[in-house]
């Protein structure tokens, strides 16, 4: 079929001035061989790519009706609601394009984490992976201000108070970041300014992932090489197909939140237009934040892991610098984790602290939207302890101390047997 699409004159005449066909079929058509075993999980690093598709174009449309002004920011918003073509389903599809955005992508890490993907050669992919991350979590904390919401004003003045906890430059940064001596209008300028430059750096983010992922090519369940012809299938029509599918049953769940539950991921106080003589009883930021937010919350006078550092900094300094680290220590998981072996199927040690892991991982979240009192704190407290501990401790002893079951010497024996 590629080769009687390449024989049309037109496609012909374009190619040999901009090859840009071959370049296609190279990276994701049937010139691109891909391992025959993948599951349904490798869907969800597309289904990521199309979600940002989705944050990009819509942010484009709402951009035309948004008007970044303290005085004029909520009641744009109700504008788009209410006068602007179809404006409701756009702000709906963006506000639950993120989170759909943000379940993908953890799915897509915790993926990666369990089947060993991190693993050379792919170091540079796992890194760009966590950069993206990272460059996600800035754009979705700068546009939750942009409603200018009781939640939006509250959520900016917190969070960005936290780097005031940095010795010698933390005010100067501070009042960088807000453009003055408060959260304001010039605040809410410069967070609009970068929420709508950042997508465009996750696509060259991404842009560079997939360039160092079609280099040594995708990982497998079994993390073994794809070496003989046989251990490999044509990307297309193959996996377009499977993706299709995936996108297809994503984007039913994504409806489903979009016309029957727009509001079930945000905050009700957002509906409240910002008031700055009115703190809400109880600020939160946006559920995919709510892990982090537990571990800087957790960090008080009274914690164990703050003690042997308590006389080099605040227990408000150790729990900023343990947030931002409980991201950054994943860049190094490639050199933490010592074993030769990727996959968790042949790991019967990793697998079960993998999923204790995961659990420890949803506590911090359901930790973070609570209040900070009473056995709340001792359930982040140890919560948070574990995290680091998996982190710096467990991973490298494992990789070292588990004999780890016999791998398949190929892909094609593993499936034919």
């Amino acid at each position: 079929m590629a080769s009687k699409f390449m024989e049309n004159p037109v496609i012909k005449w374009v190619e040999y001035r901009l090859p840009i066909f071959s370049f296609i079929d190279h990276s994701v058509g049937s010139g691109y061989p891909t391992p025959r075993n993948l599951n349904y999980w490798w869907n969800f690093g597309s289904l990521a790519g199309v979600a940002l598709v989705i944050m990009i174009a819509s942010g484009i449309v709402l951009a035309m009706s948004y008007t970044a002004h303290v005085d004029y920011a909520f009641e744009s918003v109700e504008r788009i609601m209410r006068d602007v073509n179809y404006g409701w389903l756009i702000r709906y599809i963006h506000m639950n394009g993120g989170s759909m955005f943000f379940i993908v992508v953890y799915i897509h890490l915790f993926r990666g984490m369990y089947y060993g993907s991190y693993k050379a050669p792919r170091e540079i992919v796992w890194i760009m992976g966590v950069l993206i991350l990272l460059a996600m979590m800035a754009t979705a904390f700068m546009g939750y201000v942009l409603p200018w919401g009781q939640m939006s004003f509250w959520g900016a003045t917190v969070i960005t108070n936290l780097f005031s906890a940095i010795p010698l430059v933390g005010d100067a940064i501070v009042t960088w970041l807000w453009g003055g001596f408060s959260v304001d209008n010039p605040t809410l300028n410069r967070f609009y300014a970068f929420h709508y430059l950042l997508p465009f750096v996750i696509f060259a983010l991404v842009f560079i992932h997939l360039w160092a992922l079609h280099v040594h090519r995708s990982n497998n369940p079994l993390g073994v090489e794809a070496k003989a012809p046989e251990d490999s299938i044509p990307f297309h029509p193959y996996y377009t197909m499977k993706d299709l599918f995936g996108m297809g049953v994503f984007m039913i769940i994504f409806m489903g939140f979009v016309f029957y539950a727009p509001n079930f991921f945000g905050e009700p106080d957002n509906y409240i237009k910002a008031n700055p003589l009115v703190t809400p009883p109880h600020i939160v930021p946006e559920w995919y934040f709510l892990p982090f937010y537990a571990i800087l919350r957790a960090f008080t006078a009274d914690f164990f892991m703050y003690w042997p550092i308590s006389w080099l900094m605040s227990a408000k300094l150790a729990g900023v610098i343990a947030m931002f680290a409980s991201i950054l220590l994943l860049l190094v998981l490639p050199w933490l984790d010592r074993s030769k072996v990727r996959s968790a199927k042949f790991r019967p040690i990793y697998k079960q602290f993998f999923w204790i892991f995961f659990l420890d991982c949803l506590v911090l979240g359901y930790i973070g939207a609570k209040p900070a009192e009473g056995s709340f704190i001792i359930i982040g407290q140890l919560a948070t302890f574990y995290y680091f501990f998996h982190l710096i401790i467990l991973i490298p002893l494992i990789g070292i101390l588990e004999r780890p079951r016999p791998i398949p010497e190929s892909i094609s024996a593993a499936v034919t047997k």
